[in-house]
């Protein structure tokens, strides 16, 4: 999608620039490696959690006990 944009920005670089281009992108390869896929799977860890409790509330009051929380 960005490539031929990055591509033709490099190109307006400076060539003692570039490697400095090169760094920064190595560095945000690195800080940001996994995250995009672990942000985007939602987990069911939680399911089940309030079963103890599920004779005494409803979901709507939960909810609504929630809302007075926040």
């Amino acid at each position: 999608m960005y490539e031929n944009e990055i591509e033709v920005k490099l190109q307006k670089i400076p060539e003692d620039l570039r490697r400095e281009v090169l760094d920064y992108m190595e560095f945000l390869l690195k800080k940001y490696k996994g995250t995009e896929s672990k942000a985007k799977r939602f987990r069911f860890d939680w399911e089940g959690g309030l079963s103890e409790i599920r004779e005494k509330f409803t979901s709507v009051e939960l909810q609504h006990k929630a809302l007075e929380w926040r």
